[in-house]
């Protein structure tokens, strides 16, 4: 019995929340992701720069150490603790949304 409400509910839900929800999420994760990735790039073709390396190392080893802290240790592991967070509120916020203006789900 519980199964059927279940399916139930997920059947009334409109297939546009779950299709924006999915593309909220996945936008929300992707452009930290990119936006740290290109920071880190950045800083490290300045670093490269013959006046300009001392910054662009002290520069990247901060990010680095900035995203280890996130990540237990791994930069990389703090830039996924990081998407991940943004993910997730993107997705509340989105949720949020749907419920709260119920007029605007039918518009195309």
């Amino acid at each position: 019995m519980q199964s059927s409400r279940c399916y139930q509910f997920f059947m009334d839900v409109e297939p546009n929340f779950f299709r924006s929800l999915l593309l909220a999420s996945a936008i929300a994760f992707v452009t930290p992701s990119l936006l740290l990735g290109l920071a880190i790039a950045c800083l490290w073709l300045l670093g490269n720069i013959p006046g300009l390396v001392a910054i662009g190392r002290s520069g990247s080893n901060a990010l680095l150490q900035f995203l280890a802290t996130f990540g237990r240790g791994h930069p990389l592991e703090g830039v996924l603790a990081i998407a991940l967070s943004c993910s997730v509120v993107a997705a509340l916020f989105e949720t949020y949304a749907f419920s709260q203006y119920p007029s605007e789900r039918h518009k195309n």
